[in-house]
């Protein structure tokens, strides 16, 4: 049976005394630091020289600091930057400051699953990672409720590692919600097959693999964006709400006849078959060697993939169309210039 642990079960007053920094300031780490700050505990932000985000931090009323001297300070110490990175940061402005009896933590376990990351013997390693963008972190803890998360262990050098997690969780709120004890092997490989082969990976290609098929059929695109991408969402919130029994239970007779049908025909042996060598990849490190390197190399095809996409029809009509629904609150942006 699966562990979860609730507000009851955490205790904050184990934090009252521990400061804690929070590395980086962008949609993760804002909503922890303002959490954790309005949970009462004291935080302070660790930023890289220059960094934009400096006047963020202190107009929120917390402090701004390099992260070597938000490091020294700190008796927790979570990195909230992209998982490329997080190593280099780590050796160069933290790890001489990683005393035996710290904290060192992470939201998702990428960097010490494939050991880019080795901390040293004495401290403590865990983690905990809200199952829902910082955004949403941050405005739920607002409405005086939390989203889940996931808490793990991987290293418990004083013996009190999984209850200053358990701690840190209710800081930001998820123990309203309910955290799930998990290990950095399962959540950092769960997490990169679900994005991949699932959230969106697969959904991507999908969406687009349709709206393809109708428009090369001759329809009208923006009827094919309606049916493969704009109504996407409305099933997605009836999974959301209720699983696929409730889903299955609101749409009409016919488009669940279609489901049990035609969704056999689309996830057939061949894509079963795709999504075990996907975990196999993940599971055997080649999928993180293979990003590791594409970093390193200035990112070339992550670069062309993503032009490719941003440049596909679908975009430009979908651009238009949201233009014209404001009830959907719709957003434009740049990629590349920010993220969860």
């Amino acid at each position: 049976m699966a562990e979860l642990f609730y507000d009851k079960q955490a205790d904050l007053e184990r934090l009252k005394n521990k400061p804690i920094a929070i590395v980086g300031f962008g949609s993760q780490g804002h909503a922890h630091a303002m959490n954790l700050k309005e949970s009462g505990l004291d935080v302070r932000v660790g930023l890289y020289p220059g960094s934009k985000s400096w006047g963020k931090v202190e107009a929120a009323g917390l402090k701004a600091m390099s992260v070597a001297d938000a490091a020294k300070e700190a008796q927790m110490v979570m990195i909230l930057t992209p998982d490329i990175g997080q190593a280099d940061i780590y050796r160069d402005h933290i790890a001489p400051h990683m005393e035996p009896g710290k904290t060192l933590m992470f939201a998702h376990g990428f960097n010490i699953r494939f050991g880019q990351i080795i901390p040293a013997k004495g401290i403590d390693v865990s983690m905990v990672a809200p199952k829902a963008p910082g955004h949403r972190v941050r405005e739920v803890y607002t409405q005086g409720g939390g989203v889940p998360a996931l808490v793990a262990v991987e290293q418990d050098a004083t013996g009190g590692a999984f209850a200053d997690a358990l701690a840190y969780a209710k800081g930001i709120g998820s123990t309203r919600a309910g955290v799930l004890r998990t290990s950095f092997t399962e959540e950092t490989e769960t997490d990169l097959f679900g994005e991949q082969a699932v959230l969106c990976g697969g959904v991507a290609a999908l969406v687009k693999a349709g709206f393809d098929t109708l428009v090369d059929a001759g329809y009208q695109p923006e009827v094919a964006y309606f049916e493969c991408m704009h109504e996407l969402k409305l099933i997605v919130d009836l999974m959301y709400q209720g699983g696929l029994n409730y889903m299955r239970y609101s749409i009409s007779d016919t488009a669940e006849w279609g489901d049990y049908t035609a969704g056999p025909k689309i996830i057939n042996d061949e894509t079963r078959a795709a999504m075990k060598q996907l975990l196999a990849d993940i599971q055997s490190g080649a999928f993180a060697e293979d990003w590791i390197d594409e970093n390193h190399n200035g990112r070339p095809r992550f670069n062309a993939a993503r032009k490719g996409d941003i440049e596909h029809r679908i975009e430009s009509v979908g651009l238009e169309l949201r233009r014209m629904m404001p009830f959907v609150n719709p957003r434009e942006v740049t990629p590349g210039t920010g993220g969860a």
